[in-house]
């Protein structure tokens, strides 16, 4: 069966701008449903062991939910994802002053970032594969940042049941770059919590957090601590242990330092729905991923749709908070060279 592609408006932003809603198919049972509003991932169905196809993704059907999304529902997030403490860093010996929407900390590009732009959309397709080509400038000086930044993120769909995510990203002045596709996943399905999701992450090493939930510095072994996924492990089995890394993020909300043998893609994590059968496995060319299990999820912030760890983060990205911490790798983008970061999700199922 060839790819199909069919695009329809998704509604208006307050300003008026028009927003598309795109769905892609290739016949393998996956279908991906976008919007070019903040690159939204909206819904991406995936057929159970009993062929019954449903979205493993937590999102909406219309736009006004996502005009407000506290959550991140979906969306792509940038400049940087995750914290930086402070909404300051030094580069080059100048501080920079960026939004800050989380207290008196930047969080995932500042109130207005990536998540809320009208990104350019072009489809395309071939025999084999189909996707979605998105575009998006951030200007000098935007939430602080230094530097224009020219940034395409693509999401193709490539007839094995996976989802490829490729961002690129070049600039004008030496800047920070770290982009995160941000989709809450449940393989169960709607209206269930992930508490039963068996997850397997490939780290022997983590970031402990602060009470403000920004990484401290240190990196840490998982080993002997309710962080060791390092064999497959029901995500509510430990969740609630009297840990004080759990209680500062109400469950898990930390970053996984992948073990990784040279550049190129790296298996990072393996995650299952026995109820389903679905599984899906994660690749990536980052160094890190972000465990988020959805611990501040509410209908209030949620439009009454997703409560509390409906659904986990599986955040392939550099380390949060990563200028102020000169160990940590480096998520500095100077002129002439180009941000690039790659992961594929890929599912599966039990019989």
């Amino acid at each position: 069966m060839p790819p199909v592609i069919s695009r329809a408006e998704f509604g208006r932003t307050p300003s008026g701008e028009p927003v598309d809603l795109f769905a892609i198919s290739v016949g393998d049972g996956l279908t991906l449903r976008a919007t070019n509003y903040g690159g939204i991932i909206t819904a991406l169905s995936v057929p159970d062991r009993h062929a019954r196809t449903g979205s493993v993704v937590l999102g909406f059907d219309t736009l006004l939910p996502y005009l407000e999304n506290p959550c991140y529902l979906g969306a792509i997030v940038g400049r940087s994802a995750g914290r930086i403490a402070g909404a300051t860093f030094l580069l080059d010996g100048k501080r920079y002053h960026l939004n800050a929407n989380a207290g008196r900390h930047h969080l995932h590009g500042g109130a207005q970032g990536f998540d809320q732009a009208v990104w350019r959309a072009e489809a395309f397709r071939d025999a084999q594969k189909a996707g979605l080509v998105l575009s998006h400038t951030s200007p000098d000086g935007d939430q602080g940042y230094p530097g224009s930044l020219q940034t395409t993120a693509q999401y193709t769909l490539t007839g094995r049941l996976e989802l490829e995510v490729l961002f690129q990203a070049v600039t004008d002045h030496p800047t920070l770059v770290n982009l995160v596709q941000h989709s809450y996943f449940n393989l169960a399905g709607h209206g269930t919590t992930i508490l039963s999701h068996e997850l397997q992450i490939n780290a022997d090493r983590y970031t402990p957090i602060d009470a403000d939930l920004i990484p401290t510095g240190r990196i840490e072994a998982v080993a002997e601590t309710p962080l060791d996924f390092r064999k497959p492990t029901a995500i509510g089995d430990r969740i609630d242990q009297a840990n004080a890394q759990l209680r500062r993020g109400a469950g898990y909300d930390h970053n996984f330092v992948l073990n990784r043998a040279g550049e190129g893609l790296a298996h990072a994590a393996h995650l299952t729905a026995p109820t389903s059968g679905r599984s899906l496995d994660v690749y990536t060319t980052e160094p890190g991923l972000q465990l988020y299990t959805g611990n501040f999820l509410e209908p209030s912030r949620t439009a009454g749709a997703f409560g509390a760890r409906t659904g986990v983060c599986l955040e392939a990205q550099h380390f949060p908070d990563a200028p102020n911490h000169p160990a940590f790798p480096s998520i500095v983008l100077r002129p002439g060279l180009t941000y690039l970061s790659r992961t594929v999700f890929r599912f599966d199922l039990s019989r």
